[in-house]
Parts: C-alpha cells; sequence; structure tokens
C-alpha cells in the first residue's frame, strides 16, 4: 500500500557520515585518499575571476571614443593597482590635463574604442573549503572535490541559519526543558557549540556571537527574535548564507520548545567532544536540514552495519508538523487502510498515534508528520 508522509528527520548515535566537499570552478586539491583530516583542514582551494569594473575613459578625457587608444598610459593584460593612470590627454599645449585611474587593483582586460570604456577586471578572488568534518577522504575527484567520510552521532535539526562551523560541544543547561542562560556565555564559549534546551533568546544569541562562539544548538527561538537577529524576516527558499558570526540550529522549531529527549541525551554525553554544525536549510524541492555531527573517535562500524530507516509503521516515533500539536512527539498506533474526511472535507490516508507527553490519540494526516529516524 503507498505511503504518504513527510521525509524523516535523522536522530542517531551510529551513523556513517560522507559529506562532499567541491570547488566551483576546478583548482588544487590537498588531500589524498586516505589521508586522515581535521574539521579546519584546508583540504581544496581556488581563484574566482575577479570583478569586472568599468572605466569610462572617454568620458573622464573628454575625448572621442576612437582617441581612448593612443591616451592609454596602460596596454591590454597589464597590471594595474588601485588609483594608477591608466590614461591621460593635454590640450592646448598642456594647460588643460585629464587623466583617468583604476578603480581596483587588477588586470586591464578590454579596451574599446568604439564605446570608448576600459574594463579592468579585480584580482582574483581566493575560494579555500576545509573539511568540515573530522574523517578519511575515501574519494578525490580530480582537483574539483574530494569526499570525506566520518562515524559518529548525526542529529538533524528543524531550522538553522548560519553556514559551516565547528568546535568543542558545551553543554549550558541541565534539561531540555531549560533556557540557555545568557549569563553563562561568557569568553571561555569562545569556538565552542552552546547546547541550550528549550529557548535561546535574542540576547543570548547576539551575547554567542559577540564572545565569538562557533554554534548554538536549542531546541526553539521566538520568530521576532530571530528576525531581529537577522536584520530581516526570515527567508524561505534556503538559508545558511548568513554572515551572523554564530551558527543556529534549531530541534524543535519556533517558540519556547523543549529539545526532545533522545537528542538531549545524546548532546549531553557528548559534551566536552568536537562537532561540526551547519545551518543551511533547505524547505523547498531537494530538502536540506540543519545538523550537528559528534565524530566517534575509534569507531568502526560498516556503511551496511547501519539499520536502515523504516518507513512509516506501528510504532514509529513521529513528530506533528501541524498546529494543533506542532512540534508534539508521538508513537503510531494504528495506520488506516481507508481514506478519511478531515475537517477540510478532504479525505486522505491518516494515522493516529499516542502523544509522548500526555497519552492522548491523535489523529492525523499522514502528510503532517514526520518519522524520527533513530
Amino acid at each position: 500500500m503507498p505511503q504518504g508522509y513527510t521525509p524523516g528527520l535523522r536522530i542517531t548515535e551510529h551513523a556513517v557520515i560522507r559529506r562532499r566537499r567541491h570547488l566551483p570552478l576546478p583548482g588544487t586539491v590537498h588531500v589524498a585518499v586516505a589521508d586522515e583530516v581535521s574539521a579546519d583542514r584546508l583540504v581544496a582551494s581556488t581563484e574566482l575571476p575577479g570583478n569586472v569594473f568599468n572605466v569610462n575613459v572617454a568620458n573622464e578625457l573628454s575625448c572621442q571614443p576612437e582617441e581612448v587608444p593612443a591616451c592609454l598610459t596602460v596596454d591590454e593584460g597589464d597590471q594595474v593597482s588601485a588609483g594608477e593612470v591608466i590614461a591621460e590627454s593635454r590640450a592646448f599645449w598642456g594647460i588643460f590635463h585629464s587623466i583617468a585611474r583604476a578603480p581596483v587593483a587588477g588586470t586591464v582586460e578590454t579596451v574599446s574604442h568604439i564605446t570608448g570604456q576600459v574594463l579592468v577586471r579585480g584580482e582574483p578572488i581566493a575560494v579555500e573549503i576545509d573539511a568540515y568534518i573530522d574523517g578519511s577522504v575515501i574519494e578525490v575527484e580530480g582537483s574539483e572535490a574530494i569526499t570525506i567520510e566520518t562515524r559518529g552521532a548525526l542529529l538533524q535539526g528543524i531550522l538553522g541559519v548560519g553556514g559551516e562551523a565547528h568546535g568543542e560541544l558545551r553543554l549550558l543547561v541541565d534539561l531540555p526543558t531549560d533556557h540557555l542562560p545568557t549569563r553563562a556565555i561568557d569568553d571561555s564559549c569562545a569556538g565552542k557549540v552552546l547546547v541550550g534546551g528549550s529557548l535561546v533568546t535574542l540576547e543570548g544569541l547576539r551575547r554567542a556571537a559577540e564572545v565569538g562562539a562557533a554554534g548554538v544548538v536549542v531546541g526553539g527561538i521566538h520568530d521576532t527574535d530571530l528576525d531581529e537577529f537577522l536584520g530581516e524576516p526570515l527567508g524561505v527558499a534556503i538559508t545558511g548564507q548568513e554572515d551572523l558570526g554564530v551558527t543556529l540550529v534549531l530541534t524543535e522549531g519556533f517558540g519556547e520548545m523543549p529539545m526532545a529527549a533522545r537528542t538531549f541525551e545524546i548532546l549531553r554525553e557528548r559534551d566536552g567532544r568536537r562537532a561540526s554544525v551547519n545551518g543551511t536549510t533547505q524547505i523547498r524541492a531537494g530538502v536540506i536540514r540543519p545538523e550537528v555531527i559528534v565524530p566517534e573517535p575509534g569507531a568502526t562500524w560498516l556503511a551496511d552495519e547501519v539499520e536502515q530507516a523504516a518507513g512509516l509503521e506501528v510504532g514509529s516515533e513521529v513528530r506533528l508538523i501541524r498546529e494543533p500539536w506542532f512540534g508534539r512527539l508521538a508513537t503510531v498506533t494504528e495506520l488506516p487502510e481507508q481514506l478519511e474526511c478531515i475537517e477540510t472535507e478532504a479525505e486522505v490516508r491518516v494515522l493516529r498515534a499516542r502523544l509522548a507527553d500526555g497519552g492522548e490519540v491523535v489523529t492525523v494526516p499522514r502528510a503532517n508528520v514526520e518519522v524520527i529516524q533513530r
């Protein structure tokens, strides 16, 4: 029988994790297959062409476009520094003197006698990619990409902002229901991935960025606080490109939402260990979830030994993702085969599940849950 439900959320202690690190253009790969790498190791680099700047020389020298080549003090392909004179003209026995300067350091790329313009391309933009996770290089794809593999805990979140970061896990609360205390965020948190419980406030997030924390992992945040921290409303397409000074991973969602007990316990057991976090989130086609990865030193389990996620079945743990039970955890108790009519009068496949924190059995459309993959 076909099943309809939201793709699962992985929360597991025993995952074989592979991450492909690729360059936007061919460049240099600095590692080889079987190399052991740390998260901060440079593994590949390249240079992107610099930005192009237009200098309207004819306008600046008050001459005709066809006269520009004769006024140039540089040739195509020459290197120039910012502010360097690239063209000059003198009129009336030198009484009037006009010059045009390079707006940036770079290379003279094109001179046009049709428009009288000179294009200066800025210096190449260096792109460097680190390993992101501690692990082993298992594949090198020419001069463009590598794949790194590690074994350890993988915890996916609901939403994140900020890009890749790594640092030592530091648990700042005792219970998954506790707020992340702003007063506990001090200079010793620099470079650390801070773990809270049910909520981080705007003040706490700003404090984490101020002291240089690598990341914050917490159950929830008020949406107004997140918008104020971002400086604009959160976009709905993809996150992860924000330059915020700290990466945020929400394990549950918006509002005061206690972190799931299993998620909290996995992080608590690994307090003090090195972790990698990534807030990149995409909620449309090609779903990307924010993540926390904690490598397990010396782990030897193989990819085919890791339990594969089961489909939706009686006993499956799920998270409800629509009101009125948004964010609640539950266990599936029944999967009726027949379509049932819901409040909107649509006939859909439903499931019945027992709420984890109240024992109430609720009926919801299967599309309104996500399976928690252990």
